[in-house]
């Protein structure tokens, strides 16, 4: 049996941010086992942890794969930890993919230290308007496509063609703009990691906020993910890092009948 825990990441409350389930083992199962916990979880991501001496392992499945870096299970998990397993500590390291991953706690804050993706521009195309339903002003890449809207409203009110969204460079796609009540708003899409939106993407920003840190001269950004569920995130640049924070609330603990 194991226990899993559902959290919203990026979210004061149940109900907003983005849901991240969240499994703190002795030992790692299989992956095969944890790839069918996350399709059976159905959440864009689904974190699994073990305990190393004084840090955490730390994995992430969607239901299409392993990614390499997630902000808001990574944001879950230490939430886990700091309720449940770690309650005098201040700060939790995580071993990833992408190298340690520091999470420190400031009050009901969770901030988060990850590494900032080297953008190149590149060409905005006709298949990049037709996917989103708008002509980007910009393009970027690293891992993920990054298209710079003209508006907000803009990205509000996008409804991508999943199908051609496949058919673009990087792993996931995110649209953003600047915004009059934040500093900038965009969205997450990842079909072919059969998540179609992510509500609110964590390894997304550490694309969009440099961007805009340079567009706008400025280190410290607010920046609001505009999904239907709807997140906020306080972001600072620090060199080639990128500090993201974030509230979480627990939404469920569940046992899940299977055998590690």
């Amino acid at each position: 049996m194991m226990k899993c825990y559902h959290v919203d990441a990026f979210a004061n409350r149940p109900f907003e941010g983005n849901p991240a389930a969240v499994c703190v083992l002795d030992r790692y199962p299989s992956d095969e086992l944890m790839q069918k916990i996350a399709i059976e979880n159905n959440l864009s991501e689904t974190a699994f942890t073990v305990k190393e001496g004084d840090h955490y392992h730390l994995r992430w499945f969607t239901p299409g794969g392993e990614i390499d870096l997630c902000g808001h299970a990574t944001l879950g998990t230490a939430f886990v930890l700091f309720q449940y397993f770690e309650k005098d500590a201040k700060s939790i390291t995580f071993r990833t993919m992408s190298g340690p991953l520091t999470v420190v706690r400031n009050g009901d804050l969770f901030e988060m230290d990850f590494p900032a993706y080297q953008l190149k521009s590149v060409p905005v195309t006709d298949a990049m308007a037709e996917a989103i339903g708008v002509r980007p002003v910009e393009a970027w890449i690293d891992r993920d496509l990054i298209c710079v809207l003209d508006n907000e409203e803009d990205v509000k009110n996008a409804r991508p063609d999943q199908a051609k969204l496949k058919e673009l460079d990087g792993l996931l796609q995110h649209i953003t703009a600047k915004s009059a009540e934040f500093d900038c708003v965009s969205r997450s899409f990842a079909p072919k990691l059969a998540v179609a939106e992510d509500p609110v993407c964590g390894s997304g920003h550490c694309h969009i906020v440099p961007i805009w840190a340079k567009k706008l001269n400025k280190d410290r950004l607010v920046a609001r993910q505009a999904s239907p569920r709807g997140g906020t995130l306080y972001c600072k640049m620090n060199g080639d890092r990128i500090t993201l924070a974030g509230y979480a609330a627990l939404y469920s603990v569940a046992e899940l009948f299977v055998e590690v």
